[in-house]
């Protein structure tokens, strides 16, 4: 993980979101809207609700959003929202490894967007598993730094809590687990008064790629283009720019 920080990268792309709040509110909306369906409206026996709603207060959507997208989720009108999720893999510029992740109400014109992008950008999309190898399932909290409260005493919490690992930043920690853990690591995190910055599952490289900086803008044009998709929820690289 040395020199790549996970600060750095969630600060850009909130200064992005700052830019397009409208976008972003739009996917967490599809992202709540499945998971009401998978697991009812009730945040307390929806673990996935829960964590979605987090992720949502996060990115500051305010509650009356929030809310409307239960609602329209659980109610009469619901059939209409059916989204699918997708995940493709690619190669960008540079052999960097990408996967993006979709929930997409039209298959076929989600792929045609994804595969024209790749194109476009001097990349290739290839087919599953073809980059997956490189990465691992693994739910990501970050916490600012909290007065009166050292590193070792936020190892001993996420251990207690059930995390798997905890790297200092300077301007706080990132707490990994499994996918499994993460709900409740992250519930745990709240309920000591820590100030979660973002927590979601994600796509984690095994092998991050140091890229100059020279060769970094053609991998940020292709992810900036991929997550100004509708349909595209989330972006994962192993560029270590």
């Amino acid at each position: 993980m040395s020199g790549h920080s996970k600060f750095h990268n969630i600060k850009a792309t909130k200064d992005k979101a700052d830019a397009a709040r409208g976008k972003i509110f739009t996917k967490i909306g599809r992202e709540i809207a499945v998971a009401v369906k998978m697991g009812g409206p009730d945040p307390q026996t929806n673990s996935k609700l829960y964590d979605v709603i987090a992720k949502a207060k996060q990115n500051n959507m305010p509650n009356d959003n929030i809310q409307r997208s239960i609602k329209k989720a659980s109610g009469a009108d619901a059939s209409s929202d059916n989204f699918d999720a997708i995940t493709y893999e690619g190669y960008g510029p540079n052999g960097v490894a990408f996967i993006v992740e979709c929930l997409t109400d039209n298959r076929n014109r989600t792929a045609s967007d994804v595969r024209h992008l790749f194109d476009k950008h001097g990349g290739s999309l290839g087919t599953s598993g073809s980059v997956m190898f490189m990465f691992e399932r693994r739910g990501v909290i970050m916490l600012e730094n909290k007065e009166g409260i050292s590193e070792d005493d936020v190892i001993m919490l996420a251990l207690d809590a059930g995390a798997d690992d905890v790297v200092s930043e300077e301007e706080g920690y990132v707490v990994y687990s499994s996918p499994e853990n993460f709900h409740a690591v992250t519930k745990f995190f709240e309920e000591n008064g820590f100030t979660i910055i973002s927590s979601e599952v994600e796509y984690v490289s095994n092998n991050m790629v140091p890229l100059e900086e020279n060769k970094a803008e053609s991998i940020n044009k292709l992810k900036d283009a991929l997550e100004d998709l509708d349909d595209v929820q989330q972006v994962y690289t192993n560029a270590d720019i």
